[in-house]
């Protein structure tokens, strides 16, 4: 994929040659010299030089510099005294040669410039709200209000191009290995996946509703017992959630299922998938196959079930060595049935209080009270904590934990899931102040073994990790048993990058009674599960074979290849974090005869979430 300042300029066909343009401005070289050629664009920049006037034009190939002599061509260059930054315009002109003292090597057409003989201005434009030919910082608000503008700019063409070149590597890579590419509904009906649906009134039944898809995760399935084998789609998705950066109302999902497959075979696909997307993209990371790390190891080593393997920092489960100390909040953490004492190293970092104190409201808003810092030293610890443990619990903790002298040790003790977040948490935001994540490195694992349920404290029931569709895994080969939800795994994969999961999949249920089952454990009654789920069920009576799915975040995928924070940064046209739309003002509401006629009246005050 080339990375020309304004995309793919060396990948572009010529135009077709029309009253505006015959020739695209970013591709035009030294080959060109001496050729007549017409351009059309926008007024990048504009430099009056007394007599010449030099205008950089650019289209979506890239940017041309033009030159108006008053003498050569007096009516072009009256026209160019009265450009402004923006305005459109066309231009037909000789290809020059630069004198090499005014060669711009930072632009492919940095050798030539046109030495314009007629120009028409096309459209006029107003001051922009903020600069177009500069990367400067603008307000997000503004710069979604204005987002046409928004979208000239430098970083956003690079974007939207870079969009383009992994969704074009993916059709690619996909159509070579023999999947169809299948569109399914985007109205369909409600089904418990785990976020808000967007509903849609249907008004043609009146109080019914249509949902917008939160992925073709039913969908996918009828395709492959429907028989076509090999399925994938770019599609649109929407869940009604609390958007944060990776997350938006609605959002671009690459979609797959192969049937006849086991959890390798969908893997080692997309393994090459990926890391052809990596490759063609610049962006570095170890061959396949890459690393599968259980759910389990991750969370103990690393607090998360997304890690970011590109900097150490492990966390340790110290609870076995600091049992029985006379440190009253570790003991009584440890008399719980799912208590834990683990930490970290963290190296030689010394901590105002104030900082320490800090690291606590790090750790709160993750469910946990509070971390007890202790620095290493002199063999021993260098805290009033130190008398509570004795020398033997000392040097086996710092055994642990790899210590020496001047490290900081960070504890968390906690029920387990509290302690592995908290610390999760600790060990990004150390690793970040240390300056220990390298620039242009890059990490990729699988994130396997995940158990098929949580428990759900506040609704009383098992709640699937994943959905409810998802294959549980035979404990040894044995029989399948659903005596203890809370024991069973399930045959999930999630690929992280970095510490973000990109996608994420399963084997799938493909026998009716083992998917009866699993609703009836998720609280979906045989009557209900008929109501929301009887065309799947009713589908896998027909004979389904071994299926296996998964599905990436296309907007995550481009936003970490693009080095963004936000997916906000790689979408054309998205949502403010509040889920509004600053360019059109969605959302908005609608006129007494629309919601009339489709049977719908408002509340005089709105609910609150």
């Amino acid at each position: 994929m080339s990375r020309d300042r304004f995309g793919l300029a060396g990948a572009l066909r010529p135009p077709r040659p029309n009253a505006y343009r015959d020739a695209w401005c970013g591709t035009l070289t030294a080959e060109r010299v001496g050729e007549s050629v017409r351009v059309a664009g926008w007024v990048h920049r504009r430099r009056d030089h007394g007599g010449l006037v030099f205008i950089d034009l650019r289209d979506r190939s890239g940017i041309v510099q033009l030159v108006f002599h008053p003498d050569r061509a007096p009516d072009a260059h009256r026209v160019a005294h009265d450009l402004r930054a923006e305005d459109v315009l066309s231009a037909r002109g000789e290809v020059l040669r630069r004198d090499p003292e005014n060669v711009n090597p930072s632009i492919p057409t940095g050798e030539i410039e046109i030495a314009v003989a007629e120009v028409e201005q096309l459209a006029d434009a107003q001051t922009p709200p903020f600069p177009i030919d500069e990367e400067v910082p603008v307000d997000e608000l503004l710069r979604l209000r204005h987002r046409p503008l928004d979208l000239r700019r430098d970083s956003m063409q690079r974007a939207l191009t870079l969009r383009h070149d992994v969704a074009r590597t993916i059709r690619t890579h996909l159509y070579e290995r023999d999947f169809l590419e299948i569109e399914t509904p985007m109205l369909t009906r409600s089904t418990p996946e785990g976020a808000r649906d967007y509903l849609v009134p249907a008004r043609l039944a009146p109080g019914s509703f249509y949902a917008l898809p939160q992925s073709p995760q039913l969908f996918k399935e009828l395709l492959m017992i429907a028989g076509y084998e090999r399925y994938f789609q770019i599609v649109r998705c929407f869940r009604d959630e609390d958007p944060r950066a990776d997350r938006q109302p609605e959002f671009t999902q690459l979609d797959l299922e192969m049937a006849f497959v086991g959890e390798e075979d969908v893997l080692e696909l997309i393994e090459g998938l990926m890391s052809e997307v990596f490759r063609e993209a610049g962006f570095a990371v170890s061959d396949p196959p890459w690393l599968r790390v259980p759910y389990d190891e991750a969370v103990l080593r690393y607090g998360t079930d997304r890690p970011d393997l590109r900097f150490e920092l492990e966390i340790r489960d110290v609870s076995d060595i600091v049992r029985g100390s006379e440190f009253k909040v570790f003991e009584s953490v440890l008399a719980r049935d799912d208590g834990v004492v683990r930490a970290i190293n963290v190296g030689p970092l010394e901590l105002s209080r104030a900082e320490q104190e800090q690291l606590n409201e790090l750790v709160r808003p993750q469910g946990a009270k509070a971390v007890a810092p202790i620095y290493v030293g002199d063999g021993g610890w260098r805290s009033n904590l130190a008398k509570f443990f004795s020398p033997d619990q000392i040097a086996a903790v710092n055994s642990a934990l790899g210590a020496r002298d001047g490290d900081l040790l960070l504890f968390v003790a906690d029920r387990r899931s509290v302690a592995a977040r908290a610390l999760g948490e600790l060990r990004q935001r150390m690793a970040e102040r240390l300056g220990l994540i390298a620039e242009g490195r890059h990490e990729v694992c699988w994130i396997v073994d995940f158990p098929m349920f949580e428990w759900n404290e506040g609704e009383g029931r098992w709640d699937p990790l994943h959905h409810p569709f998802t294959a549980p895994a035979m404990a040894d080969g044995g029989p399948l048993s659903f005596e203890d939800p809370g024991a069973l795994r399930s045959r999930a994969y999630d690929m992280v990058v970095d510490g973000w999961e990109l996608g994420g999949g399963s084997i799938r249920i493909n026998t009716p009674e083992v998917q009866r089952e699993v609703l009836k454990l998720v609280g979906i009654s045989e009557e209900e599960a008929d109501q929301r789920f009887g065309f799947l069920l009713d589908a896998l009576r027909y004979g389904a074979p071994p299926l296996g799915a998964i599905a990436f975040g296309l907007d995550r995928i481009v936003a970490i290849l693009a080095g963004r924070d936000s997916i906000r940064d790689v979408i054309a046209f998205p949502k403010t974090s509040t889920g509004a739309d600053p360019l059109t003002g969605a959302p908005a509401p609608v006129d007494a005869a629309q919601l009339r006629e489709l049977g719908l009246r408002l509340l005089d005050t709105p609910p609150k979430r």
